[in-house]
């Protein structure tokens, strides 16, 4: 999703755009941060720093820091010390990677047996240390990490079940609950609505749900992706399963709940979209003031200038019976053929409404599509395939029919319908790509959807007459994950995406999502390095030395662009943080902009990362600058994939379709 343009263009709205409920009891969650101390500043102050993986290294694997230094390095030695300050390896440094804007990089390889907590220090020619970091087991270092995802979520919580936490302490959006219904609307130009929204008559229950971003607006185009991620999380890994101390079971049901009311299954019937991001209409939007969410159900009174804020409008895709737009078809039916994959056996009404839901709107997506439908306006979410969509929908739709124990009136019955189905749709993706492709973003998920199908086809017995053959799905995937490797042979920090392309992290947390499943498919460990090193260039081991998610590690964004965390939370300890955020990141250029309202941070404007930008890249920690420091669903979401799987890999069996 690099360079998309997640709000509209007019400078009312780039001023104001955000960057991208019954109680339960929020998980209790221990950031990583309490272990390894907390700093707003990155570590080093001179020319020499050195760059970790902050959360921590595997136990016993081949692990790798990196020094970045103004002058030459090669030959001087560092030294890894523990708790106690004793050496416990020792080695030389040799030749870089590259370099980094005037820094040559150096790589600090080291392996340690033994759990504890370490640092680096170089010393001689050139001098540094770094911060402290763990090395445990993979269940021991994203514990933490996996429960902060977790929570990120709990907070993006609209509606009346909300779970309370020192950054929500109210509902919100109740509103939602009696929305009224509008046309799509038309844009002109920089994304300005034409003239005010039109009304169908039609008011609809639309609440719940999560927060897009920064912001409050939500999508079904985002939380549909997130939603197929944390499900197949919740069938197929123990530590994501509802027997797990973090687990996401309760947390995708509400993020169901949220899609079946906006997709009504009488009617036929899709909305798209909560709220408007966008001037023209004469009232303020999501994207032109800054407030608490609790605030909005009685912003500005009865002044008509409030009105979209107090009721928020609910967009119709079309007519009732209509077709659908093909990724969110697609997409829509693998969440809910998902939703009964696992709900079924505890709640089978539940599980029988998804499925029929799934049939329906996969039969009713048009598959020969003009633009396809997003958001309003499109280019907040700018996508083009779907193809890869309808392979997900129909591979999870092949799934759930061979369990058997099926509602009646189902349109199709036999699993072997869906299963050619997915096996077109990925061979006409597959021939239909330019290149090899994304690996897994918002905007594909053909790496999910391989996946899936693969699994599929070997439950089915491999058959013939498919419109492709396994092997087909393993090359394609391996394509992608090559192309990453590529570029992490030649990145001075080993890292699989280019760090100014924009959505830099959730980029790498998906290469290691589908890397770990090519390798769990493969029963091999062609990607287990890269995975590790795509991590630790996540979590500190970067030329920012920051660990671009909230709450992991001993560095991280502060002031991110995000309202609530900003008005309740921003700054340093002992403030609250949105922990488990994954932000935009690193990018080309960074874009700005901030409504009145908003909080300064930080409070003195202190910028402590654009010294060390470089190689056409560059970071900023403050609130104003959303294209490097807003949170997203979309940006998370691969995360807690990427936990997960490194957890699960010393399991000896994985759950699983």
């Amino acid at each position: 999703m690099a360079g998309n343009l997640r709000y509209a263009t007019t400078a009312e709205s780039r001023a104001a755009r955000p960057a991208r409920g019954g109680p339960h009891s929020a998980v209790p969650i221990v950031l990583a941060v309490l272990l390894l101390g907390c700093s707003h500043a990155p570590q080093g102050a001179t020319g020499t720093h050195i760059r970790v993986n902050q959360v921590g290294y595997e136990i016993g694997t081949p692990m790798r820091a990196y020094l970045m230094t103004l002058a030459p390095a090669t030959g001087t030695r560092f030294e890894v010390k523990n708790a106690a300050g004793e050496t416990v390896f020792s080695s030389a440094i040799g030749a870089t990677t590259g370099t980094w804007g005037k820094s040559a990089v150096y790589p600090l390889d080291f392996s340690l047996a033994r759990a504890g907590t370490y640092t680096l220090r170089v010393s001689g020619s050139v001098d540094a240390s770094s911060p402290s970091f763990a090395v445990n087991t993979a269940a021991q270092l994203y514990a933490a990490p996996l429960g902060n995802a977790l929570r990120f979520f709990q907070n993006q919580r609209d509606g009346k079940d909300y779970i309370p936490s020192d950054l929500r302490t109210a509902p919100s959006h109740l509103n939602d609950q009696h929305a009224n219904v509008y046309k799509q609307p038309e844009f002109g130009w920089m994304g300005r609505i034409k003239s005010d929204l039109r009304p169908t008559g039609a008011v609809v229950d639309v609440s719940g749900g999560w927060w897009d971003a920064g912001d409050y607006l939500k999508f079904v185009h985002t939380t549909s992706y997130a939603e197929a991620l944390m499900l197949v999380g919740v069938r197929d890994v123990p530590q994501m399963g509802a027997d797990s101390p973090t687990s996401f079971a309760s947390e995708a049901r509400f993020g169901l709940d949220w899609l079946l009311r906006m997709w009504n299954d009488d009617t036929s019937t899709l909305y798209y979209q909560v709220g408007i991001g966008s001037g023209g209409t004469g009232s303020e939007n999501d994207h032109s003031v800054w407030r608490l969410p609790q605030e909005d159900d009685n912003f500005g009174g009865t002044a008509s200038k409030g009105r979209y804020i107090r009721n928020r409008p609910a967009f119709v895709a079309g007519a009732a019976g209509t077709k659908v737009s093909p990724n969110l078809a697609g997409r829509l039916a693998a969440d809910f053929a998902l939703g009964f994959q696992i709900f079924h056996a505890s709640d089978p009404a539940y599980g029988n409404k998804c499925l029929l839901a799934a049939e329906h709107i996969f039969d009713l997506a048009d598959t020969a599509p003009g633009e396809l439908l997003t958001a309003s306006p499109h280019d907040f979410y700018d996508e083009s395939e779907w193809r890869d969509d309808m392979e997900l929908g129909a591979t999870e739709l092949y799934l759930a029919t061979r369990e058997g124990n099926l509602p009646a009136g189902l349109p199709h019955r036999d699993p072997v319908f869906y299963l050619k189905a997915a096996a077109q749709w990925a061979s006409a993706y597959i021939h239909a790509e330019k290149d090899a492709g994304e690996a897994l973003s918002v905007g594909d998920v053909s790496g999910l959807a391989h996946f899936e199908l693969y699994r599929a086809m070997g439950l089915a017995g491999n058959p013939g007459g498919l419109a492709l053959a396994p092997a087909d799905l393993l090359a394609d995937l391996k394509r992608k994950l090559e192309n990453a490797a590529a570029l992490s042979r030649k990145d001075p920090f080993g890292y699989g995406a280019p760090w100014g392309g924009g959505d830099t992290p959730t980029h790498g947390a998906a290469l290691a999502v589908v890397a770990s499943e090519y390798d769990d498919l493969t029963k091999s460990h062609d990607y287990a390095t890269f995975v590790r090193g795509w991590i630790g260039n996540i979590l500190g081991a970067n030329a920012w030395g920051v660990s671009l998610i909230v709450g992991d590690g001993s560095t991280f964004p502060r002031c991110i662009h995000h309202q609530v965390a900003n008005l309740l939370a921003s700054g340093n300890p002992p403030a609250p943080v949105l922990a488990g955020a994954v932000v935009e990141g690193p990018i080309e250029k960074a874009d700005s902009g901030l409504p009145g309202g908003a909080k300064a941070c930080p409070a003195n404007g202190e910028d402590s990362y654009s010294q060390f930008d470089g190689n056409g890249a560059m970071y900023r920690d403050n609130v104003a600058y959303y294209s490097t420091n807003e949170p997203a669903l979309d940006l998370t979401a691969p995360s807690f994939l990427m936990f997960a799987w490194r957890m699960a890999a010393a399991e000896p069996e994985r759950a699983g379709p």
